[in-house]
C-alpha cells in the first residue's frame, strides 16, 4: 500500500510561478493542507509505515507536518522524487517562458510541455528515475509507504502504476488538498485530506 502526496500550495504556487526543482516556501495554507493530509492519514490507523520525500525544501516541509500528525514518524529523503527539472524554465512564469520561447508551448499538448525544456528533463529521463524510486519504495516490507513529492511526480507515478500513457499522465488531477491510495491491481483512490463535516 502506498500513500501518494504533493506537497501544499507555496508561494510560487499562489503567483502562478513554475517551480521546478528551484524552491519556495509553504504559504498558511499550505501548511494547512499538509497538517490536514497528515490528520487524515493519521485518521486511516495504518499499521507499521514509513514516509518516503523528495529533498526540495516544500516537500520535505509538507514530509516533517505530515509526520507530526502521525507521530514524528522518520522521513527517508530520495532525491529521485524531486520535481522535474525544467533547466533554465525553473522559477519562472508561463510569460517569462513564453517570450523566451515564442510559440514552444502553443506547439505541444497542455502539460506536455513541462517536458519541452530545451535544456531540462525529457519524459524518458524524468520516467525511468521515477520508476526507479517506485521499485525500490515498493520492495520496503514496511506495510504501508507513504510518499510526499510533487504534482508532475505525482502524475506520472500515478501512470506507471496504472499502466497509463505518458499522454494520459499530463491531464491527471494534482490537488494539495488531497492524496492517492496505490493499491494492488493498479488500483488509484483519491482520498480528500478533509473529512465532510
Amino acid at each position: 500500500m502506498i500513500y501518494l502526496c504533493r506537497h501544499g500550495q507555496t508561494e510560487f504556487n499562489a503567483i502562478g510561478r513554475r517551480q521546478g526543482q528551484v524552491d519556495s516556501n509553504l504559504t498558511a495554507m499550505g501548511q494547512a493542507q499538509a497538517t490536514a493530509m497528515g490528520r487524515r492519514l493519521a485518521s486511516l490507523n495504518l499499521p507499521e509505515f514509513r514516509i518516503y520525500a523528495s529533498p526540495l525544501g516544500r516537500a520535505h516541509h509538507s514530509a516533517r507536518l505530515i509526520a507530526a500528525e502521525l507521530g514524528h514518524a522518520p522521513i527517508t529523503l530520495d532525491p529521485r522524487l524531486m520535481e522535474i527539472g525544467m533547466g533554465s524554465w525553473d522559477g519562472k512564469t508561463d510569460l517569462e517562458i513564453d517570450t523566451a520561447h515564442p510559440g514552444l508551448r502553443a506547439s505541444v499538448p497542455p502539460e506536455a510541455w513541462w517536458f519541452h525544456s530545451p535544456d531540462g528533463e525529457t519524459y524518458a529521463i524524468f520516467a525511468a528515475r521515477l520508476a526507479e524510486a517506485l521499485n525500490e519504495i515498493q520492495s520496503d516490507p514496511t506495510p504501508v509507504k507513504i510518499i510526499v513529492a510533487h504534482a508532475v511526480v505525482s502524475r506520472v507515478i500515478r501512470a506507471q502504476w496504472a499502466g497509463l500513457s505518458e499522454i494520459d499522465s499530463h491531464t491527471l488531477p494534482v490537488p494539495q488538498d488531497a492524496f492517492f491510495a496505490l493499491t494492488e491491481g493498479k488500483n488509484i483512490t483519491e482520498i480528500p485530506a478533509r473529512t465532510a463535516a
